[in-house]
């Protein structure tokens, strides 16, 4: 998960938990931070912090340093990178994002929802959707970064 807001990622950790997801979720707190996790550069370098491909990326819009638009358009440009699902989850309900992001090859885009339950339910059938429906690409791990 990409997103700057500690708040967010310690609730959506909490929903994910309540889900009973057994995946491992990793997060990164930028566009610039996720782009090295996948890349393994910086930190997430041989010698640095463990980063496996993840499964699935749920990634907010409005960050520092490079937002999850720019990171969108990198991951879909890279051959190696763009059959990762990459889901939106962010508070924008605005109309020009929802469109941008579907041309940049967003998976899905989902607008955070404002209470904890409702994120729990999102974060729910989310989990369920990705991980028991949806046939994903088997060239690395599953997990939610």
């Amino acid at each position: 998960m990409a997103d700057d807001d500690e708040d967010d990622r310690l609730l959506t950790a909490d929903a994910l938990k309540r889900s009973r997801l057994r995946n491992e979720i990793r997060f990164v707190v930028d566009g610039e931070d996720l782009m090295h996790y996948l890349h393994g550069e910086g930190i997430y370098a041989a010698d640095g912090i463990e980063a496996p491909k993840p499964g699935i990326i749920l990634l907010d819009l409005n960050m520092p340093k490079k937002d999850g638009r720019e990171a969108l358009a990198e991951i879909k440009a890279d051959p190696v990178l763009r059959r990762i699902p990459v889901v939106v989850l962010t508070t924008s309900k605005a109309e020009e994002d929802i469109f941008r992001s579907y041309d940049l090859g967003v998976n899905s885009f989902i607008t955070k929802p404002v209470t904890f339950e409702g994120l729990a339910e999102v974060m729910q059938t989310l989990a369920h959707y990705w991980f028991d429906l949806v046939e994903l690409p088997q060239d690395g791990e599953n997990d939610i970064t």
